[in-house]
């Protein structure tokens, strides 16, 4: 299955964000695809991540672990996103989600020293978020679930894209009420 990584793709607003939204609809088992299932989308998903990631300055050309290699990035995932969907569903962060996200952070920067590596990019993007100010403006996109920063001026946003989730949401209520004054 061939993906072409688009700037929707990245509409987390940090490296660590788009890493963990690469498991589209994570919370629907039926309609779930975890994108780093195929090798070649992380390799994919690393040269996209130089064009159309947020933070794409901050970093040099990133590439993908090796398929033997890519536990530790896989893991370092899904604790991003265990730490700062908990965070924004809290209103808080949690001790022990924290530990978990350092620890993983650490493994991935002993198992990718190097500043090119996707897993070593991603650690230092989640460890920015968690200490920047960025943090507070952390939000769940109310169509797709994926996670993004809000970086509207009254902090506002409730999608990741307007292009994208925005317009089904508006299209659905449009859909919706034109249906009810028809009944």
């Amino acid at each position: 299955m061939t993906f072409c990584w688009t700037a929707h793709r990245f509409a987390g607003g940090a490296l660590a964000l788009d890493v963990a939204n690469s498991v589209i609809l994570r919370f629907d088992a039926e309609k779930s695809v975890d994108r780093f299932a195929v090798p070649e989308q992380v390799e994919s998903f690393a040269d996209a991540a130089i064009k159309l990631c947020a933070e794409r300055d901050r970093f040099p050309a990133l590439t993908a672990p090796a398929p033997t290699n890519r536990a530790t990035l896989l893991e370092l995932r899904e604790t991003i996103d265990r730490y700062f969907r908990g965070c924004i569903i809290d209103g808080k962060g949690d001790d022990g989600r924290l530990a978990d996200l350092l620890f993983a952070c650490g493994s991935a920067l002993r198992a990718f020293p190097l500043a090119e590596s996707l897993a070593n990019a991603t650690a230092h993007s989640a460890l920015t978020l968690i200490a920047g100010q960025d943090r507070d403006r952390l939000r769940i996109c109310g169509n797709c679930g994926w996670l993004f920063i809000d970086r509207s001026k009254n902090r506002s946003r409730i999608w990741c894209d307007m292009a994208v989730c925005g317009n089904r949401q508006k299209a659905a209520k449009h859909y919706r009420r034109k249906k009810e004054t028809a009944s």
